[in-house]
């Protein structure tokens, strides 16, 4: 199979995900991973572009931190919601097709006759607002455009591992590979160290003093050689659970936030809002208004936000979340107790809620500490203040996130418990 990864301007980026739109106010890495669940469990990566989740697979040559190729590309052409797009990378074909600002195909040929096709049967379909493909193809109303130029100007698109578990294996081996790789090193040091030496009082002292000062030259010669220096004390790992901000504080103060940028803003629809770790933001699409109009009411409404443009009827508006007192907190039960325990209370509520046991890996790079969490995914029509209620009786309690869907009219909720 071929492997679905490009280089262009020496970097590698990823191709050949699998696009599957989202709802607003989705948790991307849970949808991420149900959507794994339901398709292939080899899918491993996810990245998350605008209202859409790629899926991707070590197996296809994916790794974790590489960009995405069609998130670029879409972004790049960003004045097309629909285009259709062949072009040459190296000996390959890289094809993107996006539909209404919906990624469709994000493929890799390795036969230009295999390209040709998928290009004609999409071609097929009506209203592409741009045609690209090779001038030596002669394709009607297409251009030949460089991929160079348009990925290396979209956005930063990374794929992230779906589970933490993987991650913390990973980052386990990698330290096992490392300590090899030191003793390896230092194997001559270490052999003469181990090896037998001549008893000084069986020789005479001409020869021990001659022996004595070949070993301190040679101590010397591995100095330099090595830049030996005194270990240094590695710095002590800090627990997360140590630094937690209050439960009922953090949701009042993400529930504020995601207020202050809600506010009815004339000729403008509120699509969604979200509270993240340190920053709220929220989605407008233009109706009849105007982007002057937006301008100047939410700098009334809204004094000290960020507004981003992202396109001429959609904007982006982001805010500092307020700090909120940290505390130590960690449950006492067992994660399995923990598991059980929440599912409890959420069946009490009759809710659904999606629980996973993850286990984070801690590291200093000499001493590693696993971390159990809980993981849990919700959707309430409980606003932030109501929901985190349900957590009283837990301690180690963390919301990481909070979304709003106005045109659901609900809220979806990430939350992560530390358990013994």
């Amino acid at each position: 199979m071929l492997n679905q990864v490009i280089t262009v301007d020496r970097k590698k980026y990823a191709v050949g995900l699998f696009w599957q739109p989202t709802g607003a106010g989705y948790v991307a890495r849970t949808y991420a991973r149900t959507l794994a669940r339901s398709i292939d469990k080899k899918l491993n990566l996810y990245t998350e572009y605008r209202a859409m989740i790629g899926l991707g697979a070590k197996k296809l040559g994916h790794r974790n931190g590489m960009y995405s190729a069609a998130a670029a590309v879409a972004e790049s052409l960003g004045e097309y919601s629909s285009f259709l797009a062949v072009f040459v990378n190296d000996k390959n074909f890289y094809l993107v097709a996006v539909r209404n600002g919906v990624i469709l195909e994000d493929k890799l040929f390795e036969k230009e006759e295999e390209a040709r096709a998928e290009y004609f049967k999409l071609s097929e379909i009506p209203d592409w607002g741009a045609l690209f493909a090779p001038s030596a193809w002669g394709m009607p109303r297409a251009v030949e455009r460089n991929l160079s130029d348009l990925i290396m100007r979209g956005p930063k698109s990374i794929l992230h591992p779906i589970s933490r578990v993987k991650a913390g294996i990973a980052s386990t081996v990698l330290m096992v590979l490392f300590g090899v790789c030191i003793a390896w090193f230092f194997r001559v040091p270490l052999e003469q160290m181990v090896s037998s030496q001549p008893e000084l009082s069986q020789v005479t002292p001409e020869i021990a003093a001659e022996y004595q000062r070949q070993l301190d030259e040679k101590n010397k010669e591995l100095d330099a050689q090595f830049e030996i220096e005194r270990a240094k004390q590695p710095e002590p790992i800090l627990m997360p659970y140590d630094y937690l901000p209050d439960p009922e504080k953090r949701a009042q103060a993400c529930f504020q936030a995601i207020a202050f940028l809600m506010q009815p803003i004339s000729g403008w629809n509120q699509v969604s809002a979200e509270c993240g770790e340190k920053y709220a933001s929220a989605v407008f699409t233009r109706d009849f208004g105007t982007l002057g109009d937006f301008y100047a009411i939410a700098t009334n409404l809204m004094p000290g936000a960020f507004v981003q443009q992202e396109s001429d009827d959609s904007l982006y508006v982001r805010v500092m979340v307020p700090q909120v007192p940290i505390k130590a907190s960690l449950d006492e039960r067992d994660v399995e107790t923990v598991t059980r325990d929440i599912l409890t209370a959420f069946q009490y509520g009759n809710m659904a809620a999606d629980v996973q046991m993850v286990v984070d890996t801690l590291t200093n790079g000499v001493d590693t500490i696993n971390l159990n969490v809980v993981e849990i995914a919700v959707q309430s029509k409980l606003d932030p203040i109501q929901f985190m209620k349900i957590f009283q009786e837990f301690g180690g309690v963390y919301m990481t996130r909070c979304a709003w869907d106005a045109s659901a009219r609900i809220w979806n909720y990430e939350v992560i418990i530390y358990a013994k």
